[in-house]
């Protein structure tokens, strides 16, 4: 079986959430299926590392995607153009975007649908292609499969997909993620805090993170405590992030905020392995990989009590409302002060981590496939 994928988003180096997602999953796919030819369908010229083994064909098609008039003739144009000309049995989509002019059955991922919702967390561009198109793109898809149940009966709900439509396989976590010894623990906070203890932050920096108000949360701890704890925030700025830079300009305690930008997955390991806690308090989330790697770095985790995120963190997550800086910043004080409640927290992450990993990931996507092809008469 012939199968194109599209692969725009596998860029060295630049790995998001739905980066991730294509990698490990289509890794492991393509090492354990090397019955099927697998075309690659980049926007610019790949990485070796990214050609997983000698089934994958890689084709560049122009031009890069980057831009939402772009998007649209990258889709409608040119991936359009090669699955017509080509004798392509299936198609995937990792990050939600397909062409809708093309017979070719397709399997599209779409993660979460946060703009439906929060539409002004986006360029006004990028807020108008998405809100037009998601939409045409979960209907013309020949199957869904998203990243959560709550994924899934937002999609139902929001653009009345059929339920039989939608699959879900949840996210997984790097192995490399995972404890670090006290040694390490001083040597990694010597580094980033000067040895002060810290929480943790890890995402993309976009308003529905809710990094302004999680910057405020922390400066309300620090003034009702006085505690040497300072903020570690991971991650590169995408867009609208005036309202931090706003933040930390008429906050108090700024100069215990630490941005460390992107960092490479060796080190993120360990930041996130040495810090007291993951704060992670988006008002949505589809899914929530940082706190899957809090789970395998054995890290407590405060986390949002909407959307997804209870489905993802279940009992090892001390929850609260998005919304209310002072609950966030009590929370900060409670996992600074008890003990007992970090070890308990800990030991639920310890537990709870074995229901997530990329080879499960990859094994219900690859099950995915083999349904969409049975339907068609193909042999998977």
């Amino acid at each position: 079986m012939r199968i194109a994928i599209n692969t725009r988003l596998l860029i060295k180096n630049k790995l998001e959430g739905i980066g991730w997602f294509t990698y490990e999953t289509l890794k492991r796919i393509v090492v354990n299926h090397p019955e099927h030819e697998y075309i690659f369908l980049f926007d610019r010229k790949p990485h070796p590392d990214f050609i997983f083994s000698n089934s994958v064909k890689p084709i560049v098609l122009r031009p890069q995607a980057r831009h939402p008039f772009l998007w649209y003739i990258w889709f409608q144009y040119s991936v359009s153009h090669f699955l017509r000309k080509n004798k392509v049995d299936l198609f995937i989509s990792p990050d939600g975007f397909i062409p809708t002019r093309c017979k070719t059955p397709t399997l599209n991922v779409i993660h979460d649908i946060n703009f439906h919702h929060y539409p002004k967390g986006l360029p006004l561009l990028t807020r108008a292609y998405y809100q037009h198109f998601f939409p045409i793109f979960a209907r013309k898809a020949t199957q869904i499969v998203t990243v959560s149940h709550y994924s899934k009966n937002d999609l139902i709900n929001s653009y009345g997909i059929e339920p039989d439509k939608v699959s879900v396989v949840h996210n997984g976590a790097n192995n490399i993620f995972g404890p670090i010894n006290d040694d390490l623990k001083i040597v990694v906070r010597q580094r980033i805090t000067n040895g002060a203890p810290y929480f943790v932050f890890v995402g993309a920096l976009n308003p529905r993170k809710n990094v302004d108000r999680l910057i405020r949360s922390f400066d309300i701890f620090k003034q009702n405590t006085n505690d040497n704890h300072k903020l570690v925030i991971v991650g590169e700025p995408m867009f609208m992030t005036k309202s931090i830079e706003h933040t930390l300009k008429t906050m108090k305690h700024r100069d215990s905020v630490i941005f460390t930008g992107r960092l490479q997955i060796d080190e993120l390991t360990q930041v996130v392995a040495s810090a007291t806690a993951l704060t992670f308090v988006p008002y949505f989330e589809g899914f929530g990989i940082p706190m899957v790697e809090a789970m395998y770095c054995h890290v407590p985790i405060i986390a949002s009590n909407v959307t997804s995120m209870p489905e993802v963190a279940g009992d090892a997550a001390y929850y609260v409302d998005p919304f209310n800086e002072n609950q966030i910043a009590e929370a900060m004080v409670q996992l600074v002060e008890n003990s007992e409640l970090r070890a308990a927290l800990t030991a639920r992450a310890i537990e709870r981590k074995q229901l997530f990993s990329w080879d499960t990931s990859a094994h219900k996507l690859y099950q995915c496939i083999e349904g969409m092809t049975s339907t068609n008469g193909n042999n998977a």
